[in-house]
């Protein structure tokens, strides 16, 4: 199944920080990474943080086109489009990270018959707690409010 929004499951789904794959391309070659710095801003838009010095950053410097691969409860689905840049830096951080925005283009249902996600990706943060919490808080700040 195929369309040129999210759905409301998505956008629920997408409401909070969400652990994903991001697709970029350089020189015609692929690249994926986690993160979860990610949410909806609406039906046609998704805003992401990455490293400003990530591979991930500098691709879509290059080519604005990704894709984004987000599974849930019942949801296996390929966001992609076009993005831009739409925050240099966030402030408030203590390394440099830039938020984009995905003009969602198409929404395709990766499920195959017979098939079924049980759930979310289990994402847990590992070290100083108190401090990725800071952090996660400062970021979606800066997604949401962009």
């Amino acid at each position: 199944m195929e369309s040129n929004q999210l759905s409301n499951k998505l956008l629920e789904i997408l409401k909070d920080l969400t652990p994903s794959v991001v697709a970029t391309a350089k020189d015609n070659k692929p690249y994926t990474t986690f993160i979860t710095w990610l949410t909806a801003v609406n039906p046609q838009k998704i805003r992401f943080a990455v490293n400003k010095g990530s591979k991930t950053y500098n691709n879509l410097k290059e080519n604005p086109y990704a894709s984004v691969e987000v599974f849930g409860e019942g949801i296996a689905s390929s966001i992609s489009g076009k993005t831009q840049l739409i925050k240099e830096e966030i402030e408030g951080l203590s390394f440099p990270v830039s938020v984009f925005e995905l003009n969602v283009e198409k929404v395709v249902d990766n499920l195959f018959p017979g098939g079924n996600i049980k759930g979310s990706i289990p994402f847990e943060h590992t070290g100083d707690i108190s401090k990725a919490k800071e952090l996660d808080e400062i970021v979606l700040k800066a997604l949401k409010e962009t």
